[in-house]
């Protein structure tokens, strides 16, 4: 039985009324959505190293998934006080790590505003890409205005600059386009967006009797994702999935996940066993718990609570004392 989820203080930073919400509670942003990001992230040079430095993806790739969807969850999911605080901590965490990427020569630093960008545009447009494919399709004009509006809110939440970051869809390809060239096609890139590929989801932890039923959804899971891929990216880690199988593991996984979306004490519990970090944060939105104080915050506001400067803030005071 799924334990009893703690109720969260407010509704954090963007509330069930917030497109936000519509996108990320549906079960598409869990599964397919989480992993299509982490893989097309690895494609960034600086951002693998920085992943490939640490061994957790080779080491424990379904812990690495489950912190991953912890922070993610927390941020646009999460209570205004689990966001800061958990946004402040990765802050503090990436400015004690760095060093030189062995592809390219360049020296990394995880609390780069580019890399940061790479990671949130790349979360973002991931989790909407595989929402209007395997979920309700896409959203409406003025819905997807407010997605990018509130793309830009959460990106307070890291050191981004926020005059980079896209405001709509055109300019959200036009960066795709722009970054292009900077990405590398690296045997350390492919080994580890094939390790994504091939465990970090939710189908490595199945709670009881569903546990019979890993290999199947591990197998549609890894298929869905390769068919949100671009083709040069299926090249690079060298699957010949055509349209037919993206075609067919569409039809499948859809009405599957539409059946999970109503039955949020079903998609609770999986959560529960395949991601036990990420649940206490992602449970109450899933459930519907109300919070303590409805009603949301600003960024600036959880961080003004928290008694710490915003992410962006905290980098550039770094930069300066450094140099």
């Amino acid at each position: 039985m799924t334990r009893t989820a703690l109720q969260p203080l407010d509704h954090g930073i963007f509330g069930p009324d917030s497109v936000t919400w519509k996108v990320y509670r549906y079960p598409t942003s869990m599964t397919v959505g989480f992993a299509r990001t982490a893989l097309v992230e690895m494609f960034d040079p600086l951002v693998v190293a920085s992943v490939a430095g640490t061994g957790s993806l080779r080491q424990r790739a379904a812990d690495r998934y489950d912190r991953t969807l912890e922070y993610a969850g927390a941020l646009v999911l999460g209570d205004s006080a689990t966001a800061a605080r958990m946004a402040d901590a990765l802050v503090r965490i990436h400015g004690r790590v760095g060093g030189t990427d062995p592809v390219t020569g360049q020296a990394y630093d995880p609390n780069d505003p580019a890399g940061q960008l790479w990671i949130h545009l790349t979360q973002w447009q991931s989790v909407l890409h595989v929402y209007e494919r395997f979920g309700p399709g896409p959203l409406s004009e003025e819905e997807e205005r407010q997605y990018w509006s509130e793309c830009l809110v959460a990106a307070g939440f890291q050191t981004i600059d926020p005059d980079d970051v896209p405001r709509d869809r055109a300019q959200m390809r036009a960066y795709y386009e722009r970054v292009r060239p900077d990405l590398v096609v690296s045997e350390v890139a492919v080994e580890h967006a094939r390790l994504v590929l091939d465990g970090a989801h939710l189908a490595s932890r199945l709670p009881g009797r569903w546990r019979v039923l890993g290999p199947v959804v591990h197998t549609l899971l890894r298929r869905a994702t390769v068919a949100t891929l671009p083709r040069w990216m299926r090249e690079a880690i060298g699957t010949r999935q055509g349209p037919v199988v993206d075609a067919l593991v569409t039809a499948v996984l859809r009405p599957a996940l539409a059946l999970a979306a109503r039955r949020p004490r079903v998609l609770a519990r999986v959560l529960e066993a395949a991601a036990p970090r990420a649940y206490p944060v992602l449970a109450p939105a899933v459930l519907g718990i109300e919070p303590e104080r409805p009603g949301t915050v600003t960024v600036e506001e959880a961080f003004a609570r928290l008694g710490r400067p915003l992410p962006r803030e905290q980098h550039l005071t770094a930069g300066r004392q450094a140099s």
